[in-house]
């Protein structure tokens, strides 16, 4: 075995200690396998956790620890378990919107949720942003296929943004009946991210198709799945994903669940 002398911040030495000890594992072991996992990982690749289908379907506990989600990527959307609030991953960091924003560091078991490792393919300015389906329509050219998927990261200072956070709902709501009770804020003046995924519309029964928007501030206190926004310039960047990578949840309600019936017009009505 070779040796690499290499130096890392205390925090991420502290951590690994930590992550070694949980796990039951060497070091050299864990910083291999982390090593192994970013060096063989694909730019182009989503990896998700559990489906669309199950999420409108009720099926909403967790089943992948939040550490494996990071471990597949840095930049994505999800919930979490009974729906408490929009997953926003941004920078490998993972926040979670109610209302207010926190930044969750322990390590807790996810529902639903996609994540990439982003490195953008393209970067393209978009200017005097009157709503989103403007930033929709601006993104449209720099997609090269309806047939793949994109993660799209969207940077700048936004007029307003008007956003809506799901709330915990009794175990087996279905979607359309837990959207009936979100919570719905606004933000002025505000700088901050939009983090972005594009689906296929063939991909309605694993994932959710279209544009889906969520926001966070750059000072990390304000965020939501975005409804609604205005902005006069903002900077967007894209990256093509072509490789998807679903984990099914191994027990609970996901197993027995009716899954058959196609989601595409619940998830419509629920974005």
């Amino acid at each position: 075995m070779a040796n690499l002398a290499v130096t890392i911040a205390p925090s991420i030495a502290v951590a690994a200690r930590q992550l070694s000890t949980q796990r039951n594992t060497s070091l050299d072991s864990l910083v291999g396998a982390a090593l192994r996992e970013y060096m063989l990982s694909s730019p182009r690749r989503m990896y998700q956790i559990s489906t669309s289908t199950a999420l409108v379907e009720g099926v909403y506990a967790g089943s992948v620890l939040s550490s494996i989600l990071l471990e597949n990527g840095d930049f994505g959307l999800g919930t979490f378990e009974g729906l408490d609030g929009e997953m926003i991953i941004l920078d490998g960091e993972i926040y979670q919107a109610t209302g207010s924003v926190g930044r969750r560091s322990d390590d807790f078991l996810v529902p639903f949720a996609s994540v990439t490792h982003f490195r953008e393919n393209a970067v393209f300015q978009i200017d005097k942003v009157e709503c989103l389906k403007e930033i929709e329509l601006a993104c449209d050219p720099h997609r090269i296929s309806e047939n793949l998927f994109y993660a799209i990261r969207v940077d700048g200072i936004f007029n307003a943004v008007h956003a809506r956070a799901v709330h915990p709902v009794p175990q087996g709501s279905r979607l359309l009946d837990a959207a009936k009770t979100e919570l719905e804020f606004d933000f002025q003046n505000v700088e901050g991210t939009l983090v972005c995924l594009w689906s296929p519309k063939y991909s309605s029964s694993f994932s959710v198709p279209g544009y889906h928007f969520h926001f966070i501030s750059k000072d990390r206190t304000k965020g939501g799945h975005v409804l609604e926004c205005s902005a006069q310039q903002l900077r967007a960047r894209i990256q093509i994903l072509s490789e998807y990578d679903i984990r099914l949840p191994e027990a609970g309600s996901f197993l027995t669940t009716d899954l058959s019936r196609d989601p595409a017009s619940d998830l419509a009505k629920a974005e």
